[in-house]
């Protein structure tokens, strides 16, 4: 992807804030750091030609088939229920990889053909996987103009759509997303939320939409802001769509849904978001076979009824074998690898019994690995599962059963799952003890940057900015290596990376040294270091600066 100085376009933005951003948008958007503790203020200069993708009428009224009252909701086929959806309609794809996704639906609609069926505005997690399901294809037939999502994930191709204009892009947080789906079938316009703040989100620097020649086009929309109890939310506005398409376990012929583990994720909220709701099903019953304390999703959200024929497909098939227990630390096979379990060692001593924590993807999800026998957190993964276990036996795979990486997992005994729209309430109110994330830099003063580098990477914040959204409720650790790649040091003075959140961080954890931040005064104490490491080497390779614990602990 371009460097982000193309990306954003001409305008100035002046950004004041302890930590903030001072290289991220180069020439076209300018950030200025202070070491003030207040809360950043944000000012905002548009050129008059920019285009903002809340102010695209993407939401005009489209001639979708009223739902009727009485009568069968069950279809015979899914060409059939899908066979009015008009081109131009809000389309609401429930599902998370491709774990829930509505693949017999999906498969219906591309049959349409883009001559057909197109100009769709999705709204989904993500897109599916490239080439294997999901709403990829949809997006690579040609019948998708805008996506709504949180993730675009390794999918090149609609990566290379989006960079040539074929299509647009709006990226929003996934509790947010969540949030804003459930808005709309709850009648509620709009929510002030702590996610975002203070980042590319609020000031409406994402690029949404290229010109073939990669040129910005349009841009994600700035956030109104408020206070509340001294602090600035930003509001968001519900996000309703003219059909919803889902995949249940179980259905009777009212339209009652039951939902197997982690494929309940949106499909609740997006059935009762829309004006149509159509449901596929593995399994359709009679009126009063199901057992009325079991039904997730009462019938009156579900329009359309269609079995359910295409097989449900797993994204990431991750397995151990019998000789693998999580109370076994992984074996120290290689310098590389050692580097990551010290880390992980020490991030296991942030996980205090009975706590509930969430892990990140790559060093943090080695942690519980060191816990002592016996001792149990409880995982949370923001997919929506409460008690995370282990891989599981090639035996054990289940498709309905993944993590927030797309992997298949297990259940621990006492797990539950639910809806997004659960899992973030949790996170973002503060309810879990724990959250230790991988990163690309922390700054002294806790802000991290964690998804995305200008020029390189631009997949998506995912669920990251909502993790961080709450640092006085849930403790914010990071787990890192020391350095990039090529050395440079990612504990820096001042973030160069578009941020994920700001003042965030309390511990970081690397490979060389542990620091405690002061969020409020903005500094770093080093209060750990490795074994054969003195403070000198730390300096030299810590490009912020830092105090020494009078007490300095040898990491073990």
């Amino acid at each position: 992807m371009r460097n982000l100085a193309s990306v954003v376009g001409r305008r100035a933005v002046a950004l004041s804030s302890r930590g903030s951003c001072a290289r991220q948008l180069q020439s076209s958007l300018r950030i200025e750091a202070t070491t003030s503790t207040s809360q950043p203020n944000i000012t905002i200069n548009y050129a008059q030609s920019r285009v903002f993708s809340h102010t695209r009428p993407w939401r005009r009224e489209i001639p979708v088939s009223e739902p009727k009252r009485g009568g069968s909701k069950v279809w015979a086929s899914a060409d059939e229920a899908v066979a009015d959806i008009k081109s131009g309609s809000v389309l609401l794809s429930a599902g998370f990889g491709l774990c829930g996704v509505a693949s017999t639906l999906i498969a219906a609609i591309r049959r349409r053909g883009p001559e057909s069926l197109h100009s769709l505005t999705a709204v989904s997690n993500n897109a599916g996987s490239e080439g294997r399901g999901g709403l990829a294809l949809l997006t690579e037939n040609g019948q998708i103009d805008r996506m709504i999502m949180s993730y675009l994930g390794a999918n090149k191709k609609l990566e290379k759509q989006y960079l040539t204009g074929q299509i647009a892009v709006e990226l929003c947080p996934q509790g947010t997303i969540a949030e804003r789906i459930r808005a709309a079938g709850s009648g509620i316009p709009a929510f002030f939320t702590p996610t975002g703040g203070n980042t590319l989100i609020q000031s409406g620097s994402l690029p949404t939409r290229y010109s073939p020649d990669g040129t910005v086009v349009e841009f994600s929309a700035p956030r109104e802001t408020r206070i509340f109890n001294g602090k600035a939310y930003l509001m968001e506005t519900a996000l309703p769509g003219d059909v919803a398409i889902l995949r249940a376990w179980k259905v009777d012929k009212a339209g009652n849904c039951v939902f197997r583990h982690t494929t309940k994720t949106f499909a609740p909220l997006m059935a009762k978001a829309a004006r149509l709701a159509i449901v596929e099903a593995e399994n359709i019953v009679e009126v009063g076979e199901l057992d009325p304390s079991e039904v997730n999703l009462p019938g009156i959200y579900i329009d359309r009824i269609v079995p359910a024929t295409e097989r449900p497909q797993v994204e990431i098939v991750k397995t151990r074998s019998p000789q693998e227990f999580s109370s076994s630390p992984p074996k120290e096979e290689a310098p590389a690898q050692a580097k990551r379990n010290r880390i992980a060692r020490r991030a296991a001593k942030e996980l205090k019994p009975g706590f509930y924590v969430n892990l990140g993807v790559g060093i943090p999800t080695l942690a519980p690995s060191f816990l002592p026998p016996g001792q149990e957190v409880w995982i949370q993964s923001e997919n929506g599962i409460l008690g995370m276990g282990d891989y599981p036996l090639p035996e054990e795979v289940d498709p309905d059963i993944i993590n927030a990486g797309k992997e298949t997992t297990t259940l621990v005994p006492g797990a539950s799952t639910f809806d997004s729209s659960e899992s973030f309430s949790m996170i973002r109110g503060g309810h879990v003890d724990v959250s230790i994330l991988g990163a690309l830099q922390v700054s002294a003063g806790g802000d991290l940057a964690n998804y995305m580098i200008p020029g390189k990477v631009f997949k998506g914040m995912g669920g990251a900015m909502d993790l961080v959204s709450n640092p006085d409720g849930t403790k914010i650790v990071v787990a890192t290596e020391h350095t990039a790649k090529d050395g440079t040091s990612k504990i820096v003075a001042v973030c160069g990376l578009p941020v994920t959140g700001r003042g965030v961080v309390s511990t970081v954890i690397t490979d060389l040294a542990v620091f405690q931040v002061d969020r409020k005064k903005g500094t770093l104490t080093l209060t750990e270091i490795a074994p054969g490491v003195d403070v000198e080497e730390v300096r030299r390779k810590t490009d912020a600066g830092f105090a020494v614990a009078e007490e300095l602990i040898v990491m073990e």
